[in-house]
């Protein structure tokens, strides 16, 4: 089992980065797959982004290609996710999540944080 304490949301302009934390618990970190996955108001929870355990391959949503950068430290237990060049439209709640298999089946992601906002203003 693991636990997963997301941190680093806030409000930024358009244009703008923000760099997502991910602490989690537990001395299996190294085994999990990692991902963000958010929640806009009104919409359901959709993948962004996931990491295999070793942090070698990765996968993104294509509405975040090339802006988002995720990463892993697998020595300090924790997840990363770099955004820049922020848009209106990444407003959400961005949660962290896990896998104990299947990392790059979204679906299989069944460890959850709490969330962080993330507010994108013009």
């Amino acid at each position: 089992q693991v636990q997963l304490v997301e941190s680093g949301g806030g409000l930024v302009q358009a244009g703008g980065s923000l760099r997502l934390s991910c602490a989690a618990s537990g001395r299996t970190f190294s085994t999990y797959g990692m991902g963000w996955f958010r929640q806009a108001p009104g919409k359901e929870r959709e993948f962004v982004v996931i990491i295999s355990p070793s942090g070698d391959l990765t996968s993104y949503a294509d509405s975040v290609k090339g802006r988002f950068t995720i990463s892993r430290d697998n020595a300090k237990s924790t997840v990363y996710l770099q955004m820049l060049n922020l848009k209106l439209e990444d407003t959400a709640v961005y949660y962290c999540a896990a896998a104990g298999s299947g990392w790059n089946r979204p679906a299989l992601y069944d460890y959850w944080g709490q969330g962080t906002q993330v507010t994108v203003s013009s």
